[in-house]
């Protein structure tokens, strides 16, 4: 046990001393100034500009950088429905698997694009290697998105009047270039010298210890997994994702993959700070986020190791914790932590089976998801605890009884308007998104059968998770759900592209708006949110809205399982 949670704590120290260099580096990156990749990629910048014909140097409105963002994202979303619905006579399809139905390719393209990665198939049996490239494409983009319109966001935060907020054509090639491909690559040599497959061959074969001959599927899959990873993007190149042996191979890849999950979310507050000058808003807000993460992945760990009562009270010896649905050569303590890292990020990727988890574990990943801005995914995790920073400063300032300014400019009616519809949309598309599942399956149990291989909380649960999953642009799901139906692809591809794009315009235009306004330099009476009193107060409002919005469904869920089993 000591072992296990050594390799844990091991994990995040890494991920924090090498997110503060990667943060400064970030903020570089951001605000145009040289860095040592330039000369390698500024030729391959130039040239992406010229074939688009795009001034990458000009300044653009919040709004001409949203319209820009939408545009890409709506172009690529077009691709990736052509490529999936013809896989089958597209080339780089050595071992013949079909193309994908229009409903799944409708759900698996909206997935990819808007970084929830959420499958409703099997990769090595449902995907050409041209499906796969396609989709790794995607996680580029997806993740590329984030960092481009956070950085718009960062730049609206500075202390001058009407900063310029960029570019969102510059800023997107250079996240990808400069930031993306670099750290995918170094990851994927690792991945590679593990023994992760790196080819174009179909199906090999091997022989087993018992004689027989399998078919094994294999492909590029060490440059998939790594931008899977670093851009949480999550998607699996197999279909049990990072608990695969060709995914995930050994403990030091589990170490490489986990530590890349939550890397560039976390350098990015610190490329915050490095860019506004205010270190200690950077601390702040990294603070609340690892106080929010530490209540989750404790109780998870504790609970995973602890075994499953269940089995405990039928006389079942449990020593190595609770072992179902997990990987020997991880254990209990590291699928919990990485349950964790998963879901609070969007990343979603998983090296256990999370439908096998305790219910206590369910019940954690469920409120990392829920609540959605504890780290967060790439750049847009960022964007949803800005909703929360809104809505504190707000609170605070009625508190107090002076008008509520962050950083120096005055927030209104109008981004309060904004704030809190943000704040609603997740709940409103996770809880109706249930009770609509929930009301189908109860009105024809017999017909709608496939849907649910596990009775009572567990498959609310299952339900719940989906929608959860689909809401905060995660990707992973209770297996248990048989989801790979009209209902389910059509329901959760138009909450991704909701749960995705409206809380990216949200944030943006508060931020431009907030930028367009008189700047007040700060005086005594400013409410400072570089303070742990403010960090208490951000706490709080996220805690008392998520509490609010989804304790019932919880109650009705894991909570109902975890009581059921004493």
């Amino acid at each position: 046990m000591n072992t296990q949670i050594f390799g844990i704590v091991l994990m995040y120290l890494l991920v924090v001393l090498l997110a503060v260099p990667l943060g400064r580096y970030i903020g570089k990156v951001f605000d145009d100034e040289s860095t040592w990749l330039d000369k390698i990629f500024d030729p391959l910048d130039r040239l992406i500009f010229q074939l688009s014909g795009i001034d990458s140097r000009a300044s653009l409105t919040w709004q001409q950088n949203l319209v820009a963002l939408l545009v890409i994202n709506g172009w690529w979303l077009v691709v990736a429905l052509l490529v999936l619905t013809n896989m089958s006579w597209l080339p780089l399809n050595p071992d013949g698997n079909p193309s994908m139905s229009l409903d799944l390719a409708f759900n698996t393209a909206i997935s990819f694009v808007t970084n929830t990665n959420l499958q409703h198939y099997s990769g090595e049996s449902s995907l050409s290697y041209l499906g796969q490239m396609t989709l790794m494409l995607w996680q580029f983009i997806s993740a590329g998105t984030g960092l481009a319109i956070v950085a718009v966001v960062f730049k609206s935060m500075r202390e001058s009047l009407n900063p310029s907020l960029g570019n969102f054509y510059r800023l997107l090639v250079r996240s990808c270039t400069r930031i993306l491909l670099p750290l995918a690559i170094v990851s994927s040599i690792i991945l590679v010298f593990e023994g992760v497959p790196m080819t174009f061959e179909g199906q090999g074969t091997m022989t087993t210890l018992e004689g027989e001959t399998v078919a094994v599927s294999r492909g590029p899959v060490a440059a998939f997994i790594s931008i899977k990873q670093l851009g949480t993007n999550g998607g699996g190149f197999f279909g049990v994702n990072s608990s695969h042996p060709l995914e995930n191979p050994t403990y030091l890849t589990n170490i490489v993959e986990n530590v890349s999950i939550f890397l560039i979310p976390i350098a990015l507050l610190f490329a915050l700070g490095f860019m506004l000058k205010r270190r200690k808003l950077a601390l702040t807000i990294f603070g609340v986020m690892t106080l929010g993460f530490l209540l989750l992945v404790i109780p998870a760990v504790t609970s995973e190791l602890g075994g499953n009562p269940a089995l405990t009270a039928l006389g079942v010896a449990q020593n190595a914790g609770s072992m179902e649905g997990k990987e020997v050569r991880f254990g209990p303590a590291a699928s919990a932590y990485w349950a964790i890292n998963t879901t609070v990020t969007s990343n979603g990727s998983v090296n256990a089976m999370h439908d096998s988890m305790t219910p206590l574990t369910v019940l954690t990943t469920l409120l990392g998801m829920m609540i959605n801005c504890f780290y967060g995914g790439v750049g847009v995790g960022f964007l949803n605890f800005y909703v929360f920073i809104i809505l504190a400063v707000f609170i605070s300032g009625l508190m107090v009884g002076r008008t509520p300014e962050l950083l120096g400019r005055k927030i209104e009616a109008s981004e309060m308007k904004i704030a809190m519809g943000i704040a609603l949309l997740h709940p409103f598309l996770i809880l109706a998104g249930t009770a609509l599942s929930s009301y189908l399956y109860m009105q024809n149990p017999t017909q709608l059968a496939g849907w649910l291989n596990n009775p009572a909380y567990h498959g609310f649960s299952e339900m719940l998770y989906e929608f959860t999953s689909a809401s905060a642009n995660n990707g992973s799901g209770l297996e248990g759900l048989g989801d790979n139906t009209p209902f389910w692809n059509y329901a959760t591809g138009l909450v991704m592209l909701l749960a995705r794009y409206l809380p990216i315009i949200g944030p943006v235009a508060i931020a431009g708006q907030l930028a367009a306004k008189r700047y007040t330099p700060e005086s005594q009476g400013t409410l400072r949110v570089d303070t742990g009193t403010f960090g208490v107060l951000i706490f709080a409002v996220i805690f008392i809205i998520a509490s609010l919005s989804f304790f019932p469904a919880l109650t009705l869920g894991p909570l109902a399982e975890y009581f059921s089993l004493y």
